[in-house]
């Protein structure tokens, strides 16, 4: 069982490692309260050893539709299901985030979403595939994203 990020009083636990640690709990508190206000889902997280399913999971997709592999150490990710999609997220060392978005339907969104935590470089497997759009956080300060469109059956 993971821990409940609190968006409310934001915390370094689980990401001290990273040399943005504050920015990238910014960012996880960011993604839970958009859970919890969109979806009333509390995001919880796991340490990336007890997690090695999802993020071999969000490994293999990143791998198998665009040949990418993120050079930075995982520390925490997650994985769950709200309405009909599938969610799994991957926060590393570097201040990234990776989500994986599967709509369930046929027809449905499927996509890989990168956000990149406020004070970090843009990870050198990146910088020359994806362009980063900017957005403001109460809690998190500026947030860079991109993301493409899963073509694949995962």
């Amino acid at each position: 069982m993971g821990s409940i990020v609190d968006f409310t009083n934001v915390s370094t636990v689980g990401l001290g490692s990273s040399p943005v640690a504050t920015a990238l709990a910014g960012l996880r508190a960011n993604e839970a309260r958009y859970f919890k206000n969109k979806y009333d889902h509390d995001f919880s997280v796991e340490p990336a050893s007890e997690a090695k399913e999802t993020i071999d999971y969000v490994h293999r997709v990143l791998k198998e539709e665009r040949d990418l592999v993120i050079a930075s150490r995982p520390l925490e990710a997650t994985s769950f299901q709200v309405e009909n999609i599938r969610w799994a997220y991957v926060f590393y060392e570097s201040g990234l985030s990776v989500n994986v978005l599967y709509t369930l339907d046929d027809a449905g969104k499927r996509a890989v979403g990168f956000k990149l935590s406020d004070g970090m470089e843009v990870p050198a497997e990146l910088a020359s595939r994806f362009k980063f759009a900017r957005q403001r956080s109460k809690l998190a300060g500026t947030i860079r994203g991109s993301f493409f469109v899963i073509k694949g059956e995962y």
